[in-house]
């Protein structure tokens, strides 16, 4: 049996997605997709738009066969640490064959000659790269203009203009540095642009524009609205997107809004809040991706704080970019701190490999992983008791941090709570 990994956030899922997981196993030949998916919080620094056991449900129905969580540290990294985080999974699971990615250029020898360049960081792209870093640039900017220059064309530019590029790049970057045997493919994006945050005709809309769409579907609970869409009904919002995701999963959208969805920053605003108001600058620069100077600046502003949102954009410079904020903020909230994270990764990165859901119609895969990863499967919480410290810290803290997500979904909707440990692995 061969096997095809994919590494995802399905925030939400579309057809996007369904597109990805069918033309992946095409490409590859593969007999399953076994994903790996960020758990609540997502590697841009917020809170999932949905839980993640509603967007796991969507995976498999759709044909996803496994999907597995990545742990928070990763899901929540830079791009390289996520890209490192799930690739070290996939490869550690022991029964993948291929990774298979979405990128804006679809052209895997270009992406892999960008990732050899910033891999082995030749002595002429190092000087370039800190001569863009002295000129003022953010360290993505400098690096975009550096590669160009190295390269010598408008590739570098280009490849790493795309987010989905740039991930590309790293998931290849990951591969080398693991000497993974996983064969690499990538699938050219289609349809909108990652960003794009309205609907620009035909069927394959960002996750983005849906996100957008959605928030206009809360007006009395509405915390994170934007001015891309009219304001319309429940059923208008339904409608608009039945041509943009798969139709079992507006059922699910239909069955679980209000419920368990949607979810934005500025639902987490007051715990936000609170966490800043207990530290001081020199505790703050103990989280991951939070600098000395983002800690002076976020004590500095803290009288001037309104709401989630609007504090990292307060926060913004011209050197530090939005989404290096948005992840600072968000590992200050969950108490991710850089020693934890380096712990993990000088320890072998992952512990157990935790397994959200599956389909019945490839279970046999789930007795195939646990014989031939090289990792624990975490089906219960209550599998987790043999774990070494360091993985029990590890996945304490992402049990802390659903169990708050969980904790902002009950109090936004007025649902019945359940933590943890009484979530079971979804069969479909």
């Amino acid at each position: 049996m061969k096997i095809v990994g994919l590494i995802t956030e399905y925030n939400p899922f579309h057809n996007g997605h369904l597109y990805h997981i069918e033309e992946a196993k095409r490409r590859t030949g593969a007999d399953a997709a076994v994903v790996v998916m960020s758990g609540d919080y997502v590697q841009r620094g917020t809170p999932a738009i949905m839980p993640k056991r509603l967007r796991a449900e969507m995976a498999l129905k759709c044909g996803a066969a496994a999907v597995f969580e990545l742990p928070l540290c990763y899901a929540t990294g830079s791009a390289e640490l996520f890209a490192l985080g799930a690739v070290s999974l996939l490869d550690r699971l022991g029964i993948v064959d291929f990774l298979c990615f979405g990128s804006e250029c679809g052209d895997l020898s270009a992406l892999e000659k960008a990732a050899s360049v910033l891999s082995e960081e030749p002595g002429e792209y190092r000087s370039l790269l800190r001569s863009h870093l002295k000129s003022g640039k953010s360290f993505p900017a400098a690096r975009q203009s550096a590669l160009s220059e190295y390269l010598g064309d408008s590739s570098g530019s280009t490849l790493l203009g795309d987010p989905n590029n740039i991930l590309g790049i790293e998931y290849l970057k990951a591969l080398k540095k693991l000497g993974s045997p996983i064969i690499p493919y990538t699938i050219r994006r289609r349809g909108s642009h990652y960003h794009d945050r309205t609907f620009t005709g035909g069927s394959y809309s960002s996750a983005s524009a849906i996100r957008s769409l959605l928030a206009h579907s809360v007006s009395s609970l509405q915390t994170d609205r934007t001015p891309s869409f009219e304001d319309a009904s429940f059923s208008d919002i339904m409608a608009d997107l039945e041509g943009q995701v798969p139709a079992c999963c507006l059922e699910l959208l239909k069955d679980y809004h209000k419920v368990l969805y949607p979810v934005y920053l500025n639902d987490f605003s007051l715990l936000l809040k609170y966490k800043l108001l207990n530290k001081h600058p020199e505790t703050l620069s103990l989280y991951m991706d939070v600098s000395e100077e983002l800690a002076a600046r976020i004590c500095a502003k803290l009288d001037n704080f309104f709401n989630y949102r609007q504090f990292c954009e307060l926060l913004k410079t011209k050197e530090v970019t939005q989404t290096r904020i948005n992840r600072a903020l968000l590992h200050i909230m969950l108490g991710l701190k850089k020693s934890s994270v380096n712990e993990y990764t000088e320890s072998g990165r992952h512990f157990y490999a935790r397994l959200l859901g599956f389909r019945k119609d490839q279970e046999r895969l789930i007795p195939a992983i646990a014989k031939k990863s090289s990792l624990p499967l975490v089906i219960r919480l209550s599998d987790s008791g043999a774990l070494p410290e360091t993985g029990k810290r590890m996945l304490r803290n992402d049990i802390l941090a659903s169990n708050l997500y969980m904790s902002v979904v009950t109090d936004k909707f007025r649902t019945a709570y359940r933590n943890e440990y009484r979530q079971a692995v979804l069969k479909i």
